[in-house]
């Protein structure tokens, strides 16, 4: 493919992927699955992953998904984020020292909460998953806060009301992201509702990210972690 060295971009005809990012960033540009076809995303994640310790790709469905994983060699599909994982040969898994908290409210924010989680383990961080305790059963919270308390960084995943985010955030010490999702009844207005919600929390420490952006917010949190805590040892 053509290369744009002075810009370290690479021309796909379709595409002009960012060769550049991870040295500026840390991590490479991220694939958004969804609008791209099998053969786009394959195409990009194939000259990422030549030059690239690591590719994600998200919002890619499973019938995209089997295509994809056959014609890149190491690609790893994970069908409750929807997303697509490759990670460079011998990289360590596990790369930063402490985790990262995954909250969810209830079990039909779990696909959200996944691509967070994903993410978070993408980018070399722990991810703890802590599902399905929202505050209409607040006691199921109380029982998991001292691991959400531990964490480095905490994501909150939520619909209905969005409760659960300001929930968090008064109890803990760490910084929280909330990422309101577009479940519930018609009032929910399809998660405008936990947003504004999540928005004018009054527990300091919470930032919001978009509707249903579980990568946002494990990507933000990856880095909160990967920049907080001292190497991992291996």
């Amino acid at each position: 493919m053509d290369t744009n060295e002075d810009w370290k971009t690479a021309d796909l005809g379709f595409a002009q992927v960012d060769m550049d990012r991870e040295r500026r960033n840390g991590f490479p540009e991220v694939i958004f699955g969804e609008g791209k076809s099998a053969e786009q995303i394959a195409a990009i994640m194939k000259e990422l992953s030549g030059r690239s310790s690591r590719v994600l790709a998200t919002r890619v469905d499973a019938v995209k998904a089997e295509q994809i994983v056959n014609a890149v060699e190491g690609a790893v599909y994970h069908s409750a984020a929807r997303a697509i994982t490759w990670r460079k040969s011998g990289l360590e898994a596990v790369e930063s020292a402490g985790y990262v908290a995954v909250v969810c409210a209830g079990t039909t924010d779990i696909p959200v909460a996944e691509e967070a989680a994903v993410t978070v383990e993408w980018m070399g961080s722990r991810a703890e998953r802590i599902y399905d305790v929202g505050v209409a059963g607040i006691h199921r919270l109380f029982a998991r806060l001292e691991e959400i308390r531990d964490a480095n960084a905490i994501i909150v995943v939520a619909g209905m009301e969005g409760a659960l985010a300001s929930v968090v955030g008064g109890l803990v010490s760490k910084p929280v992201i909330a990422v309101p999702t577009s479940v519930g009844y018609g009032a929910n207005f399809h998660g405008f509702a936990a947003l504004l919600a999540m928005l004018n929390s009054c527990a300091p420490g919470v930032t919001v990210v978009n509707i249903d952006n579980g990568f946002g917010a494990g990507y933000a949190a990856g880095l909160i972690n990967k920049n907080r805590g001292v190497p991992a040892e291996h």
